[in-house]
Parts: C-alpha cells; sequence; structure tokens
C-alpha cells in the first residue's frame, strides 16, 4: 500500500509541474492542528516563489515525501518542520520541493486557504508556542478523537 500511496504522490507532483491543480489526500498527523492526515485534502500546485511559511510537499533525506512547513531557507538549502511537530526537522534541496499546498479541503467539502491572514497569524502564534505544542496537541487529540495508528 505505502508503494501504491508513493506513486499516487509521484503522478500528482508531475500533473502540478505540468500546471494542473491536483488534490490529494493527506495521512499522518505531522501537520495538526492545521491539517489533518486521513480526514483533510490539499490543494497542490507547481511552486514558484518559495518562502518561509509555505506548506510543501518536499522529497526529504532522499526517501520519503512530506507534506511540512518551511521554516527555513539558506542558500538552495530548506529546513522543514510539520506543525504538529514537537522538534523535529527535515532537510532538502531547493529543487527537492515538489509542490506547494494552497488549500485544505475538509471532511464536509470546504476549502480554506492555507495564506489566508487569519491561518498565516495562527500559523506564526503556533511557530512561536512551539514549547506548549506538546499540551495543546494532546488537548486537540482527545477532543477531536484523533488517535495514531
Amino acid at each position: 500500500m505505502l508503494k501504491n500511496y508513493y506513486e499516487i504522490v509521484a503522478e500528482a507532483i508531475r500533473l502540478t509541474e505540468n500546471g494542473e491543480s491536483v488534490t490529494l489526500p493527506v495521512n499522518g498527523h505531522s501537520m495538526l492542528p492545521f491539517v489533518v492526515g486521513w480526514r483533510d485534502c490539499v490543494i497542490l500546485q507547481k511552486p514558484t516563489q518559495l518562502k518561509v511559511g509555505d506548506v510543501v510537499v518536499a522529497w526529504v533525506e532522499g526517501r520519503r515525501y512530506v507534506l511540512h512547513r518551511i521554516i527555513r531557507i539558506e542558500g538552495d538549502r530548506v529546513t522543514l518542520m510539520g506543525d504538529g511537530n514537537l522538534k523535529e526537522t527535515e532537510h532538502c534541496r531547493l529543487e527537492d520541493v515538489k509542490a506547494l499546498a494552497t488549500h485544505v479541503v475538509d471532511v464536509k467539502g470546504r476549502t480554506h486557504d492555507l495564506y489566508s491572514k487569519w491561518r498565516r497569524c495562527t500559523a506564526k502564534v503556533w511557530w512561536y508556542i512551539r514549547p506548549m505544542r506538546r499540551y495543546l496537541l494532546a488537548i486537540y487529540r482527545r477532543t477531536n478523537n484523533i488517535h495514531y495508528i
């Protein structure tokens, strides 16, 4: 099954490289609370001018795709961190950033702009309260009945 998911992601990336917009289901909980795995989808597009704060699909450490937020760009090196991660980061090169997530589609089919003023503000606050993430995520998971698989 994992191989099939990588094939789906690779096809989504190929389509975005050709200028298509692709809606892709998300697995995992590394982007909580902004993107909920096994429930939400993201709309992907070809990345252009990448900047800190962008949510991207990247091929990291030469072995897997992740959907994480860019936290640093230094030359051609990119550091990524999932919003639901406590301190773990991944690294890749700019050329390994394969797609930009522009919107989240929730379980009710509503589309939410990842870069609206409200979402940018909450993402920035979420970044600064990293020491409290463990507790806030635990509360969020309990109140939203989210379990790790």
